[in-house]
């Protein structure tokens, strides 16, 4: 049972671990058999005309805290060649769906319990859940890929981009020269819309935005031209100029190569545009299924209807005038080395952020908006002082450079940042507890630990985390949920300033709307003050009192949300609202 401080006593925990390794033993000694017969996992399809079947789908995640159902009894069809959507919350278990089908759930914990999952390769129909992994490992690649949400932990850290997609052809393609995989990577970097394409094969994915990094997860995926393609929020990190683009391109390829796609986003406009059927799950089940004309038109479900009107709308109320400057930024640069000679000279150099000025009074919040690529996580790392920079940015009439190292490190309690990528910014060794708890444990020694406990659960009701979610690790969380524990890991210590880097890019629709309230409030009830980077300009126009427009290093425009809205001067800036608001 629980303790009165949260957290499991040891006797239930090592009851439920007991419990949980016979579990997952017998599961996984079945998975990983070899020598098996192929008549024990080659089977029938119902349709022949489906690419893949889910029928009654069970996929349980085993933890030291219980069973997590987090797929219960789904079951639909994806016929050959077309899209399905499949769309909900964060945690309903669209991921996992489409994971358990790829059979790359977090061992030993996640397994597929019950269920069939069959996969129509053409010649032959396999039966996922009792496929051995040997042959699960020729299955993906060369018949089934999938673009996973988070890129930047999808790809290799210590592998130049251009070498990752080339090793993911051949691997798959033995015959193919290195040479030719070079030529098809290329070719694909170039489609997808990365610039310069063949000098940035040389690069590693650090030296890429978001977006670019999503972009070249389509490429690897669609590299060797399976059937069937999972899209798991594939434009989750791209602008909505570049979305569209993506989605057409992906409906090209498909109508090319006649393959299936299983199109999962928490977007619903996206959804309506690409799919032609949906799956509407929540709580790992499927409540609604139908044409998406019909299923967005006339929704049967409460819970579908809530999702399709789950934008987030209005704008901020202006702040008072008299408010104090707490950030002014002049004329601030941020340059990088592309090219140096042998004594460290520089010969290249990219100009990421050109000459930008802005102020940020108390209490109000900055949008920051631009296509991804532009700057604008670099202009906000600087503001951080996280990147090197020239140009003056003062904390409160203070001048960043001349504070002493000591109060510097105070500083930090005040300034607080919520980065784009959720999952790689979380450590994989603490508990959720843990990680909102720490800088309670930095900035505030004195707080006994009953305390430190007290403050992270209030914290996590404010951001609507489960309270059971305390001993659990990210790894067992999905991309929504990991980004609301980033956001409440930056709250705990109540700052003066908070960097917000895409901080709704990985929520869907209902829970964006949430976390947009709840930023006002928290900025209400504790003058906080926000820097908000995004390329979703629906949530900047709700949050923000003043707007940059950046394109390719520069501010192009620079007002009042209402200016910047309802009145834009640039050609660029109207034609990125018209992209965001025709979709």
């Amino acid at each position: 049972m629980a303790r009165d401080d949260g957290y499991l006593s040891a006797r239930e925990s090592r009851r439920i671990s007991k419990e949980n390794r016979k579990i997952t033993a017998k599961l996984e000694k079945v998975r990983t058999r070899r020598n098996v017969p192929e008549s024990e996992y080659m089977t029938e399809m119902k349709n022949p005309a489906n690419a893949v079947e889910f029928e009654n789908l069970h996929t349980f995640f085993f933890t030291d805290a219980g069973t997590v159902k987090s797929v219960d009894s789904v079951s639909f069809e994806v016929p050959l060649g077309k899209t399905v959507g499949v769309v909900g919350e964060s945690g309903c278990g669209k991921s996992v769906t489409s994971l358990s089908l790829m059979q790359l759930l977090q061992r030993p914990q996640g397994q597929v319990v019950e269920g069939s999952i069959r996969l129509n390769t053409g010649e032959k129909v396999y039966e996922i859940t009792k496929t051995p992994e040997h042959i699960m490992q020729h299955l993906r690649g060369n018949f089934m890929s999938m673009i996973f949400q988070e890129p930047m932990t999808s790809l290799n850290p210590f592998m130049r981009i251009g070498a990752q997609l080339i090793e993911a052809a051949r691997v798959h393609n033995k015959k193919l020269g290195k040479k030719e995989a070079g030529q098809k990577a290329l070719a694909l970097l170039e489609r997808v819309g990365i610039k310069e394409a063949e000098r940035r094969m040389k690069q590693y994915p650090h030296e890429f935005s978001g977006g670019q990094l999503q972009r070249i997860m389509i490429a690897m995926a669609l590299i060797n031209e399976p059937d069937l393609l999972i899209a798991d929020e594939p434009t989750t990190a791209l602008d909505v100029t570049i979305q569209a683009e993506i989605l057409d391109l992906l409906h090209d390829l498909q109508q090319q190569m006649g393959m299936a796609i299983i199109f999962i986003t928490h977007d619903l406009g996206l959804a309506e545009h690409y799919s032609k059927t949906v799956c509407v799950m929540r709580n790992g089940e499927i409540v609604e299924r139908g044409k998406i004309k019909e299923v967005f038109a006339h929704p049967k479900h409460e819970y579908t209807a809530e999702l399709i009107n789950a934008i987030p709308k209005g704008m901020k109320e202006p702040e008072e005038n008299n408010a104090g400057v707490l950030i002014d930024a002049d004329n601030v640069n941020v340059s990088f080395v592309l090219k140096q000679n042998f004594f460290g000279k520089p010969l290249k150099t990219f100009d990421a952020v050109k000459g930008i000025s802005f102020k940020i009074k108390e209490g109000e919040t900055l949008g920051v908006v631009g296509e991804s690529g532009s700057g604008k996580s670099t202009l906000g790392k600087a503001v951080m002082q996280m990147l090197p920079y020239t140009g003056h940015i003062s904390f409160e009439g203070k001048d960043l450079k001349n504070y002493t190292a000591e109060e510097a490190r105070r500083l930090k309690s005040q300034r607080q940042i919520v980065f784009q990528d959720p999952f790689g910014s979380l450590s994989p060794r603490l508990t959720v507890g843990e990680i909102i708890g720490e800088g309670l444990t930095v900035h505030h020694p004195e707080m006994t630990k009953k305390e430190r406990i007290q403050r992270v659960l209030e914290v996590m009701k404010e951001v609507s985390l489960p309270l059971d979610a305390l001993n659990r690790y990210p790894h067992e969380f999905s991309g929504g949920q990991r980004q609301r524990i980033a956001i409440a890991r930056a709250i705990i210590l109540r700052p003066k300033f908070i960097l917000l880097d895409e901080p709704t890019s990985a929520l869907d629709r209902s829970v964006q709307s949430k976390v947009v309230e709840l930023l006002r409030d928290l900025q209400k009830k504790y003058g906080l003050t926000y820097m908000f980077i995004s390329h979703d300009l629906s949530v900047v126009r709700a949050v923000s009192d003043n707007v940059i427009v950046m394109k390719q290093g520069e501010m192009v425009e620079y007002g009042s949300a209402d200016q910047i809205f309802h009145h834009p001067q640039n050609d660029y800036t109207k034609r990125l609202i018209n992209a965001a608001f025709d979709l």
